[in-house]
């Protein structure tokens, strides 16, 4: 999709058309989650501090975005793909693969079907997209990225739109790419590779294998060379098994304090927790993620006896690690992830609900396996109010407490301007 975010936003905001957009976190320690073309122009790009953005680009309008928008608007390009190919792996909301080898004598070849998609993405939606078609995953990506509208400084030329790369006319379109196209070459690997006099693709087959596993490391430096050759076997994967859930926060203030850190992880539990649950799964390693105001990072894990489902297990089973971090310097990002993920099983608890409500009162050692099972029922329940009421409709009341009350995941690419303390 072409600049998705900001394409979604431009339905809604058609009075700004023809100026640089720019959606993500407005204020000072916001990133870009998507630039348009004009905003690109300028040399704004996704993942850049929204500060540098506007230094870049005084005039850009920013829109704080709306992830469940545009949730909802990439399954209806979906829903598009899917009448061409059952054979869809996606990669994030804006960008798919589509083996299109069973479809082409209903619907033409992968060029006609590009063109086909490309037309009914217009016209149903009112969005543009760019198509790559190739014999590989690795070479239609690419297709998929020359394809795109190109920002000068004199205005935005037109792309391909769709543009195929036929099969043994791999190396003519790879090889004259710069370097720093291929998977796998980062701002590191690209240093390395320019102080060796690589800029572009072709230049890896030229250097050779062995000089290049010697300057890269052998795993690194053969799969660039496999990538310099056009080689990539990887078939389309419809069915993906899901990893990790997790959820991150960047806050407009630093957070000084235990009980401002400990009501985020709750707030950032409950959310991981109810995505958990919708995939009918629980969750064997907790890991928080603390980013402090100096940039320093640092990650935390555990590993519980029994895999947890609910947040309040989760945030039992946190409390140890939460115990080693020290708040004072300032906390500026705290992120929650899960990862481990099996079916879940039902912790049977021999203490009745009084005695653990009593327990619980008391300050009493139960477990987080413990406190999963009593939530069971609980969790169960809460899952449901969310479905008929939404997202909102309940939450805990150390999140009702927070003091800006800015919904979890309103704005994931950080605080805009005007958010309160």
């Amino acid at each position: 999709m072409d600049a998705f975010f900001v394409s979604v936003e431009m339905r809604r905001h058609p009075e700004l058309a023809g100026q640089p957009v720019v959606v993500g976190g407005s204020g000072a320690r916001g990133v870009v989650a998507a630039a348009n073309y004009e905003a690109r122009r300028y040399g704004v790009f996704s993942a850049m501090a929204s500060a540098k953005a506007r230094r870049l680009c005084p005039d850009a309008v920013f829109l704080a975005g709306d992830y469940a928008e545009y949730s909802s608007v990439s399954a209806q390009v979906h829903e598009i793909f899917a009448r061409y190919t059952p054979f869809i792996e996606p990669i994030g909301l804006d960008e798919a693969f589509l083996d299109v080898t069973g479809s082409v004598n209903l619907f033409g070849n992968g060029t006609m079907i590009g063109w086909k998609i490309k037309q009914q993405i217009a016209e149903e939606l009112d969005l543009a997209c760019a198509v790559g078609v190739a014999s590989s995953k690795f070479i239609a990506k690419l297709a998929s990225k020359k394809a795109k509208p190109i920002p000068t400084a004199t205005g935005i030329e037109a792309g391909h739109g769709v543009l195929c790369i036929t099969p043994g006319h791999e190396l003519e379109f790879l090889h004259p790419l710069p370097v720093k196209s291929l998977w796998g070459v980062g701002p590191a690997t690209l240093a390395k590779l320019e102080r060796l006099g690589i800029r572009v693709v072709g230049d890896l087959i030229t250097l050779g294998a062995t000089n290049l596993e010697h300057a890269l490391g052998k795993s690194h430096g053969r799969h660039l060379f496999a990538l310099a050759k056009g080689v990539d076997d990887r078939p389309v994967e419809v069915e993906r098994d899901l990893k990790s859930i997790g959820h991150e926060e960047t806050f407009s203030h630093d957070i000084t304090d235990r009980d401002g850190m400990r009501r985020e992880v709750v707030r950032l539990a409950d959310a991981v927790a109810s995505r958990l649950r919708a995939h009918g799964c629980a969750a064997r390693t907790l890991t928080l993620k603390i980013r402090y105001a100096n940039f320093e990072t640092i990650t935390r894990s555990t590993t519980p006896g029994s895999p947890l489902s609910s947040a309040p297990a989760m945030v039992k089973a946190l409390e140890s690690v939460l115990e080693l971090i020290d708040p004072s310097v300032g906390v500026r990002l705290i992120g929650f992830s899960v990862s481990g993920l099996v079916e879940p099983v039902e912790q049977l608890s021999l203490l009745g609900f009084d005695a653990l409500a009593q327990e619980s009162d008391s300050g009493g050692g139960q477990t987080a396996a413990d406190i999963d099972g009593h939530w069971s029922s609980a969790s169960a329940a809460i899952d449901e109010i969310r479905k008929r009421f939404g997202r909102d409709a309940i939450n805990p009341f150390s999140a009702l407490a927070r003091p800006d009350r800015r919904k979890l995941g309103e704005s994931p690419w950080g605080p805009n301007g005007n958010d309160a303390k």
